[in-house]
C-alpha cells in the first residue's frame, strides 16, 4: 500500500486499520518467538496474547493524523525500498558534510557564519516532517531547532554554504525535494526567511 493510499478518510479505513494491526501482531509475535526460542503451545499462546494486548494498547499511538486533519497515516506504512535509497543518499550527504566541516575546523581563519534560517515546507504526512527534520540534524553543519506550526522549519546553519545548500535563495533544497518525493508529496517551493 502506498503512502497516498494510506491517506484516506472513507469506509476502507477499517480494512486498512485491520491490516496494519494484523501486521503489528505478526511482527510482535515473531519477535516473541525469536526471543523465547521455545516452540510449545503454552509459550506460543502467551506470545500471541501478549502481541494482541500490546497491539491493542499501542495501535492508536501508531496511527498519526495528517497535518490537514483529513486522514491518517500509519507509522509502519513506509515506502521501504525508496526509503533505503534515500538513506544511501543521506549517508553520502553526511560524509560530504563531515568533510566540509573538517575543512572549516582545520582552516586557521575558521570561516563560519552561524545563522538561523527558516523555511516553509508543507507536507501532509507527519512522518515526512520527522524524516526531513532528522535528516537536517544528522547532516553536520545544520541542526533542526524547531518546527513552528505544521510547516515552518527553524534551522541553525554553521555558515552561508550550508544554509544555501539546505535552502537555496531560488527554489527548494535537494533534501526537501527528496523527502517530498519519498513520501509522494507535492514538490512545492520552499520559502526562505531569516
Amino acid at each position: 500500500m502506498s503512502i497516498k493510499n494510506s491517506y484516506q478518510n472513507n469506509g476502507s479505513m477499517k480494512n486498512s486499520k485491520f491490516k496494519h494491526y494484523s501486521i503489528l501482531v505478526i511482527i510482535l509475535f515473531s519477535f516473541w518467538v525469536s526471543l523465547s526460542g521455545v516452540i510449545e503451545a503454552k509459550f506460543l499462546t502467551i506470545g500471541l496474547v501478549t502481541a494482541l494486548v500490546a497491539t491493542w494498547a499501542t495501535g492508536p499511538l501508531l496511527r498519526l493524523p495528517s497535518t490537514d486533519g483529513k486522514g491518517f497515516f500509519y507509522v509502519f506504512d513506509l515506502p521501504y525500498i525508496k526509503y533505503f535509497s534515500y538513506l544511501a543518499w543521506l549517508l553520502k550527504e553526511i560524509i560530504k558534510s563531515n568533510i566540509d566541516i573538517l575543512k572549516i575546523l582545520l582552516n586557521p581563519k575558521m570561516p563560519i557564519n552561524p545563522q538561523i534560517i527558516k523555511f516553509k515546507k508543507s507536507m501532509k504526512n507527519p512522518i515526512a516532517h520527522v524524516t526531513l527534520g532528522n535528516s537536517i540534524t544528522l547532516t553536520p553543519g545544520t541542526v533542526t531547532l524547531d518546527i513552528e506550526g505544521e510547516d515552518t522549519y527553524v534551522i541553525h546553519a554553521i555558515n552561508d554554504a550550508t544554509a544555501e545548500a539546505l535552502v537555496p535563495k531560488n527554489g527548494e533544497g535537494e533534501m526537501q525535494q527528496r523527502v517530498a518525493a519519498l513520501f509522494g508529496e507535492e514538490l512545492g517551493q520552499g520559502v526562505r526567511s531569516y
